[in-house]
């Protein structure tokens, strides 16, 4: 599947930026393909609009906020959070030119991020409670471009199988090939995967889940929220919670933009965030080794040929179902004869 090519991922809901970034004036992205700038206007309200002045195709974020209008830079045409032309100084009688505008996209901020849906939402931005918990801290740990499609990461996070190998050097155990697999429960738009997973205990680790045992239990809870976010709660025997949100924004066909924070219902004071951040980013070095080394083009269709399947693949086999199922409810099918290689892709 190549993203840029279903018109429906258009419809959710993506991360697409910290807010913190997008306060230090207008920023440029590119979302499914989509150049878009997203700007901040002078009454805190956050928009997303096309990166182009329809006058002579300047990139509007690298204009500037004047009160609640964004600035071309180029000849300094102003538009609002909607996208409608409010100033043209070489006509300053016109207040604008009447029905010219920058095409505009839904926009809002949760968790401390920026979202974007290019078209009408399909589905709501997920709402977890741990946010406005009092026992729960927000950690803010990458914001980086991965060269992979946004599927096989979200396929990866959910494949217990892989942990043993590719985590071997973190907290996986080699001599155990194959852990438990996770009962899985279907919502709308998405699943439930629940397991209980033995991993090895790292020194780092031992100081971050106050917790001296060479091994641990990690009883994981994790939400895939079509297309390309997931929810991983890891609660740990001692009581503690650590809630990872990944999301891998799709940019194009072979990069996504991995935004990740976690939520962890213990003190600074208790486990450093510095620390925190440490080991997930051992950890997600040891996934992008990989993921960066797969082809970007995933055939959702199982019988396809081109790639081989075992039992502990059901999560992402779920997954590519689903998906087929969105593609053929909208209208759209995906191409299964030829998938480009990697190289081809690129």
């Amino acid at each position: 599947m190549l993203a840029t090519r279903q018109p429906v991922l258009r419809r959710f809901w993506y991360p697409v930026m910290p807010q913190a970034l997008v306060d230090q004036g207008p920023q440029p992205f590119t979302l499914l393909g989509e150049k878009i700038v997203l700007w901040r206007d002078g009454s805190g309200r956050y928009a997303a609009m096309a990166d182009r002045c329809p006058h002579r195709s300047a990139a509007l974020s690298k204009g500037w906020v004047d009160g609640d209008a964004l600035v071309c830079p180029y000849h300094g045409w102003a538009y609002d959070g909607r996208g409608a032309c409010v100033r043209v100084p070489q006509r300053p009688d016109s207040g604008g030119l009447k029905g010219t505008a920058v095409r505009s996209f839904a926009c809002t901020e949760r968790y401390g991020h920026v979202w974007v849906a290019l078209d009408e939402p399909l589905a709501p931005i997920p709402d977890w409670t741990e946010e406005s918990d009092a026992a729960y801290r927000r950690i803010d740990q990458f914001y980086e471009p991965w060269n992979c499609a946004g599927f096989r990461l979200m396929e990866n996070s959910f494949d217990n199988a892989h942990i043993h190998f590719v985590h071997r050097r973190t907290f996986g155990d080699i001599n155990d090939p194959n852990p438990p697999q996770p009962t899985i429960e279907r919502f709308d738009h998405g699943f439930v995967a629940r397991s209980d997973v033995p991993v090895f205990n790292t020194e780092l680790q031992k100081k971050n889940l106050r917790d001296d045992s060479a091994f641990t239990v990690r009883h994981i809870t994790a939400h895939w929220y079509m297309p390309f976010l997931r929810r991983l709660q890891i609660r740990y025997p001692n009581g503690l919670d650590h809630i990872i949100v990944t999301a891998a924004t799709p940019i194009g066909d072979g990069s996504c933009q991995v935004v990740q924070f976690c939520l962890r219902n213990d003190t600074e004071a208790e486990a450093t965030a510095a620390d925190i951040i440490a080991f997930d980013r051992r950890v997600t070095e040891e996934d992008r080794e990989v993921l960066e080394g797969t082809d970007f083009d995933a055939p959702l269709d199982m019988n396809s040929g081109v790639e081989r399947h075992m039992p502990s693949d059901q999560p992402g086999l779920l997954m590519r179902r689903m998906l087929l199922e969105l593609l053929a409810t909208h209208g759209e099918t995906e191409q299964t004869r030829h998938y480009p290689s990697r190289q081809a892709a690129e």
